[in-house]
């Protein structure tokens, strides 16, 4: 991981983190992926949740002038990407979490 990589990774796991996200993880899947280069994984306990750690998360880089690519499902609150270039958050509530099993799609 590169140091930018790194202060990238750190400043959105913390602002996850802050928003009392569950059970976050990354993954490192520079050598499974063209996308990104790492993923941070978590739970939200509800649909509000859910919408509402990706939307701080995307507030607090766009704050530091960091714009993220996309993010997608945030109106459903089930399942919320955001976008950030070589890391992408994956918010899911824990039945789709359990669901999708992305830690062992991605291992």
């Amino acid at each position: 991981m590169t140091l930018q990589d790194k202060e990238l990774h750190d400043f959105l796991f913390n602002h996850v983190d802050d928003m009392k996200a569950e059970n976050i993880i990354t993954l490192d899947v520079r050598d499974k992926s063209s996308i990104t280069d790492f993923m941070i994984v978590c739970t939200g306990t509800s649909k509000r949740h859910v919408s509402s750690i990706a939307l701080n998360v995307s507030d607090k880089s766009k704050e530091i002038g960091l714009m993220p690519y996309g993010i997608d499902g945030e109106a459903e609150g089930e399942w919320v990407v955001v976008d950030m270039g070589n890391v992408m958050i994956h918010i899911l509530q824990q039945e789709h979490r359990e669901l999708y099993q992305l830690e062992k799609l991605w291992s």
